[in-house]
């Protein structure tokens, strides 16, 4: 592993049953050509802790920690990259306009009209439009559906198109 921190703390935010839905490696490998190499992830929700370690075997140096993102971590980083849980999405993004760092979230396409995002961060985003649905995993296993199209949002990440498709 490339990097990959794991530290105990603070206990997570108490997710909804519905955010239990994690990225599978397949779309991490997707976006790595899009994340410098020379920064500093924290992946910043820690779910079942996968993520953390398909980033770092993909080569990034990895904070990815059992910690609450409401509270200021205490370590370094440079870029946010996260499949957060949907049902906070507009505390989050609040959240990620005070922090003001790089960020990628990958989020249902809905949430590019949400007015949050207008507030917080009006034409400062670049969108990625992965190549498919994505098929999350649930309870360890890959779904074989989705209801649902997805996006990354990102900010000051300084991608060549406002709009990439993967």
């Amino acid at each position: 592993m490339a990097g990959l921190t794991l530290r105990g703390g603070k206990s997570m935010i108490n997710f909804k049953k519905d955010d239990s839905y994690m990225t599978p490696k397949e779309v991490w490998e997707s976006i790595a050509h899009l994340i410098p190499k020379d920064k500093k992830i924290w992946e910043c929700f820690y779910g079942d802790g996968k993520s953390g370690e398909y980033l770092s075997d993909l080569g990034f140096q990895v904070e990815h920690h059992k910690i609450d993102f409401f509270d200021d971590p205490s370590f370094n980083y440079d870029i946010l990259v996260s499949n957060p849980p949907y049902s906070m999405k507009p505390k989050i993004f609040k959240r990620l306009s005070e922090i003001d760092k790089p960020f990628m979230m990958l989020v249902p396409v809905s949430t590019i009209t949400k007015k949050f995002l207008k507030i917080y961060f009006q034409d400062k985003i670049q969108i990625i439009i992965p190549k498919s649905r994505i098929h999350f995993v649930k309870n360890g296993e890959q779904t074989k559906s989705s209801w649902f199209d997805t996006c990354w949002i990102t900010y000051n990440m300084n991608l060549e198109k406002d709009i990439t498709f993967l």
